[in-house]
């Protein structure tokens, strides 16, 4: 799209509005309704927690970032172990607490700057970490495309297999060769695609949507209303480490976004305010029983391609996600996605996600050549991958992702010659040498 740029204040008339608005709800629509179906929770309440995040995002950064946030990837295998251990409540506290790290983290940076964080998070331990998110969710993406939905024990099925493949091959297709603002979102390209198919081989009822009433509440959770939040020292384990890798995720998006745009945001309004926004998301998200909220690369793309930077349309996006989530009808096509249409996509995300941080370990060159180096990432990859949990009594156990990033953050604190690979990290780096620019002038 060549047109004029609209600045981060500006508001655009309102049919262009409202266009430009329809474009970011689009962009983050197919995976942030993936996540809850994933792992069982509402794609309604996650629309309405996704767009009231982003609404609460916006105020805390002052009206200065325009970033839209939607659920996250990074926090799938937590939730579903969190669930199995302690239901859906379990979860949501979970959640809270991991939005409580975020406001602690963004108090410390306030505090005390960005080179403390770069100490305990080098991309020698996140690069695997995130690694092993990608990784770890490999065989719920294949049993989601291979198997009957719901079969005990699992049958396979080369029909529900087919209806994986095509949405598979057009999501690739569609990342590969689709151009502009439809080359962001390949994800709905493709679940729009493989529905079709699902549909021609007969794997839809739309009984649902038919019964379906147009304004309908979506099945919130909210503590002390539907609920009694308890503490759990073995879910706060398995949620809140999955933080600190969100934050160092969120910090190279605020990096992106600002060259984007063309404006230090990690000055100013300050990475402080801007991760504390992605924690008062997730601390919303879990107030109302959605998944926890993360920016989403996908809306930086389209800030890239439309030149549009207005708050407004980013906040627009918002209402109409939260509208979305109160139309029934909406609530009810979203829930006949067959399950192999998911695991399709699925194969194809999860393995991006794995790639993303293979990505981040070139990209800050990190030299597996030196043993100090390769034994750390060696380590938090076979403990993640391999399922490794540390069993301290019966109810009380550390899962096999918190236990990976955990020894990894405890290995690069203990293993001699960590501070000659602090130049390695290219992000906190930039950081540093943007806010000098910023002080300077």
């Amino acid at each position: 799209m060549n047109q004029k740029e609209v600045g981060i204040r500006e508001v655009p008339n309102s049919g262009k509005w409202l266009t430009l608005s329809f474009q970011h709800l689009f962009a983050m629509f197919g995976a942030t309704i993936l996540v809850p179906f994933l792992v069982g929770l509402s794609p309604a309440v996650a629309l309405v927690s996704s767009g009231l995040g982003t609404l609460a995002y916006l105020l805390i950064t002052k009206g200065q970032i325009p970033a839209y946030l939607g659920s996250s990837f990074a926090f799938i295998a937590p939730i579903v172990l969190a669930k199995s251990l302690g239901g859906m409540e379990a979860v949501m506290v979970g959640s809270f607490l991991a939005g409580l790290v975020y406001g602690g983290v963004a108090l410390l940076i306030r505090t005390l700057g960005i080179r403390w964080l770069l100490q305990i998070l080098p991309p020698v331990v996140v690069g695997p970490v995130i690694i092993v998110i990608g990784l770890g969710l490999a065989t719920t993406a294949v049993d989601m495309a291979m198997y009957v939905p719901g079969s005990d024990p699992q049958e396979y099925s080369l029909t529900h297999f087919s209806a994986a493949l095509v949405t598979l091959g057009i999501t690739i297709l569609a990342a590969v060769f689709l151009k502009g603002f439809f080359s962001l979102i390949p994800v709905l390209v493709g679940i729009i695609g493989g529905y079709t198919y699902a549909f021609f081989i007969g794997l839809i009822d739309f009984t649902p949507v038919r019964e379906a009433q147009w304004f309908q509440v979506p099945d919130l959770m909210v503590p002390f209303v539907n609920y009694t939040p308890v503490f759990s020292w073995q879910i706060a384990l398995i949620m809140v480490p999955i933080a600190v890798v969100t934050i160092t995720e969120h910090i190279g998006d605020q990096m992106v976004l600002s060259k984007v745009v063309g404006k230090n945001f990690i000055a100013k309004p300050g990475l402080h305010r801007s991760i504390l926004g992605d924690g008062v998301a997730t601390m919303i998200a879990s107030f109302l029983g959605g998944p926890p909220n993360t920016t989403y690369g996908e809306n930086i793309g389209v800030l890239a391609i439309t030149r549009v930077f207005s708050v407004f349309v980013v906040g627009g996006a918002a209402v109409l996600a939260i509208l979305f989530g109160f139309v029934g009808k909406v609530s009810a096509l979203i829930g006949t996605i067959p399950t192999p249409v998911m695991g399709g996509v699925s194969i194809l995300l999860f393995g991006i996600i794995a790639s993303s941080g293979l990505r981040m370990l070139i990209d800050n060159k990190v030299d597996l050549g030196e043993k100090r180096n390769l034994v750390i990432s060696s380590v938090i990859l076979v403990l993640g991958v391999g399922g490794a949990t540390l069993q301290i009594t019966d109810e009380f156990q550390v899962a096999s992702m918190a236990l990976a990033t955990i020894t990894g953050i405890a290995l690069n604190l203990l293993i001699p010659g960590r501070d000659k690979n602090v130049h390695n990290n290219a992000i906190f780096s930039e950081i540093e040498q943007e806010k000098s620019k910023e002080s300077a002038a």
